[in-house]
């Protein structure tokens, strides 16, 4: 990668670093588990606090329910906030039916059933079946237990301090309501003092009547805990099992205060830390802003200085070989321009590469009929090239590491069936990748000592086709968040884009070979329409159609050859290679784009991503998903719910 590239880069990850920080600042995420499976539509909490201290609650779940065999719900016990739960029932109020209880843990409770009990980790948990294994549907159920001294009893107040949902429960929620009634009216609700707890700071609590008191949350998050602590008239409550000779009032007092403190301070930097990254994202955005104006001034000298060859010569037609020594791989750079690579133009090349070193006996390809009267095509190798030594002398270096190629398919046979080299070539994708790579290196190097491409200047084509590139991903990604920013960008793209598409990559002497190359395809194509009076002798045609077959135009050639010979097709020898019958009598010219396109599309691997796995139980609540745990702990549990 070059430098500029590097640099512009550098420049925008600081755009997207920004970015990054300004949306965590706004954005309210909702954690789900890993399929989306659960989602609350509504939380009610219904509480009754009985004057024996104990809380009977009843809990309803509009819940949306995908491919989950369980839900449950765990309580971390604690003697200082409750002594035991005990009469727990579960309805499916969607069907109006009551699950049937078991006393036995497990990891799938079987469907309509449910068991609340301790956990082998120590909590009391409730869960229950739900049978959607393998579907979807929305429920609501309705989850009643008793909390034994749930409330303190203190010399001057009754307190209650419990947490509705813990922060390992796993289900977010549209909302989140609750009701708390107390055992008897207060003479006011100024005797009432309530504090609603949680992360988000975006519930309400309030005392709602002299018994009743009331919370509720709206976009709840999973992992975010919600509590609530409540004092009121100690008369209320006649027995607890948590009975405590000391004053309450004061020491609730400082702890609320000082976290009330804490929360408006969390709430006042919130405010504050916004503001002041819009402030710096907007100095930055400014800053970044200048720093792209000025590379658009540079980019626009840089145009106004680049002026495209044009050719010497406008040519309709052209009848002979450019160059009687350009490779098919040369040929197909020159007129295509492939300056990205010629991975997608390689079949064409390697197709062409081999009639060329059969016309320079390099190699020998024989047609010979099999048993069952079909057409088989055997590569001989005539001469070899030394791998690490001396040049040929005829042969570019392109083609070199072409016949290189064969000579390790071949393995010093006497030949090979062409069959054999196409499935070499389909099984073996890294060898495949690397000839295309020292075959682009070749070429490019042998254009450039030709004096027909600046390999300089081609480096500059790469980069600005990158710079174009990273302006436009760029532009639509600040789109949103910096659009005078964006607007930048794309002027600085579309600058980049012209750069790239007016840089002369050809020197002049290539944009002339590059006419000739068009003309000489263009007469390849419409000769029979031209009603010439001399027509290439078959000897000619036979090197034309190198080039028709590394140009992808072979096939359309062959016919118009058939128009000028009508009995090409039945030739047996054209010359000491059965060169033109074969082009005739098999589909050799796109034998091998096929074959080599499947080995480039086997070396490019892409990566996945997984996970999986179920979720841990205590202070919380979630599901079960549909793959069992402990198969023989689901069946034995099936026979306790009848």
């Amino acid at each position: 990668m070059s430098k500029k590239i590097k640099r512009t880069l550098f420049f925008i990850l600081i755009i997207m670093l920004m970015i990054l920080i300004f949306s965590l600042s706004f954005a309210n995420y909702v954690q789900a588990d890993d399929d989306g499976s659960l989602y609350l539509n509504k939380l009610d909490f219904y509480a009754v606090i009985n004057p024996d201290g104990s809380m009977e609650v009843t809990e309803t779940w509009d819940i949306d329910i995908s491919r989950t065999n369980t839900l449950y719900k765990t309580f971390e016990t604690d003697k200082e906030k409750f002594s035991s739960i005990e009469n727990v029932r579960v309805k499916d109020v969607t069907a109006n039916k009551e699950f049937t209880q078991i006393d036995e843990e497990m990891y799938h409770v079987t469907k309509d059933c449910y068991y609340g009990l301790m956990n082998s980790k120590g909590d009391f948990e409730i869960a229950w079946g739900v049978g959607l294994d393998n579907s979807y549907d929305t429920r609501t159920y309705e989850i009643s237990y008793t909390v034994k001294d749930a409330i303190g009893l203190y010399n001057d107040y009754a307190e209650l301090y419990w947490q509705f949902i813990g922060e390992d429960f796993e289900i977010s929620a549209d909302k989140v309501n609750g009701t708390i009634i107390l055992p008897e009216p207060a003479d006011s609700t100024d005797d009432i003092k309530v504090w609603g707890h949680t992360e988000g700071l975006n519930g309400e609590i309030y005392a709602t009547d002299t018994d009743t008191i009331k919370f509720k949350i709206e976009n709840f998050n999973s992992g975010v805990y919600v509590e609530v602590r409540t004092l009121f008239p100690k008369e209320m409550i006649e027995s607890s099992g948590r009975t405590y000779d000391e004053d309450r009032y004061n020491t609730v007092i400082e702890e609320e205060t000082k976290w009330a403190k804490q929360a408006n301070f969390r709430r006042e930097w919130d405010a504050l830390k916004d503001d002041i990254i819009f402030v710096f994202m907007i100095f930055v955005v400014l800053a970044l802003c200048i720093i792209f104006i000025e590379k658009a001034v540079k980019y626009g000298k840089k145009l106004g200085s680049v002026q495209k060859f044009k050719p010497d010569q406008k040519l309709d037609y052209f009848r002979e070989l450019p160059n009687s020594d350009t490779t098919p791989g040369e040929a197909v750079y020159i007129l295509e321009e492939t300056y990205s690579g010629l991975s997608t133009k390689f079949g064409r090349i390697f197709s062409a590469a081999l009639l060329d070193l059969d016309l320079k006996k390099y190699i020998d390809l024989r047609v010979e009929k099999d048993q069952k009267g079909k057409d088989k095509i055997y590569i001989k190798m005539v001469k070899r090239v030394n791998d690490s030594k001396e040049s040929s002398n005829s042969l570019k270096p392109d083609e070199e590491e072409i016949l290189k190629f064969i000579s390790q398919v071949d393995n010093k046979k006497s030949e090979i069936e062409i069959k054999e080299l196409e499935k070499y070539i389909t099984s073996h994708p890294t060898s495949v990748e690397s000839l295309i790579k020292r075959s682009e290196k070749k070429i490019e190097e042998q254009l450039d000592k030709a004096g027909i491409i600046n390999k300089e200047v081609k480096e500059d084509f790469v980069n600005y086709n990158g710079l174009a590139g990273v302006y436009y991903v760029f532009t639509i990604i600040t789109l949103v968040w910096a659009f005078p920013l964006s607007i930048i960008l794309l002027i600085n793209g579309i600058l980049c884009s012209r750069i790239k598409k007016n840089t002369n990559v050809l020197t002049q002497e290539g944009v002339n070979t590059k006419e000739k190359w068009k003309g000489l395809k263009k007469y390849m194509e419409d000769f029979s329409l031209l009603n010439e009076k001399e027509v290439p002798a078959i000897e000619v045609w036979e090197h034309y159609l190198v080039y028709a077959t590394a140009f992808g135009i072979a096939d359309k050639v062959l016919k118009q050859l058939k128009t000028v010979y009508p009995n090409i097709d039945s030739l047996d020898t054209v010359n000491t290679s059965a060169y033109m019958y074969f082009m005739y009598h098999s589909n050799f010219s796109s034998s091998f784009s096929g074959a080599i396109s499947s080995s480039i599309t086997s070396s490019t691997y892409s990566s996945g991503s997984g996970g999986g796995g179920g979720f841990s139980g205590g202070g919380g609540g979630g599901r079960r998903p549909e793959v069992a745990v402990e198969e023989d702990n689901t069946a034995s549990f099936k026979d306790l719910c009848i």
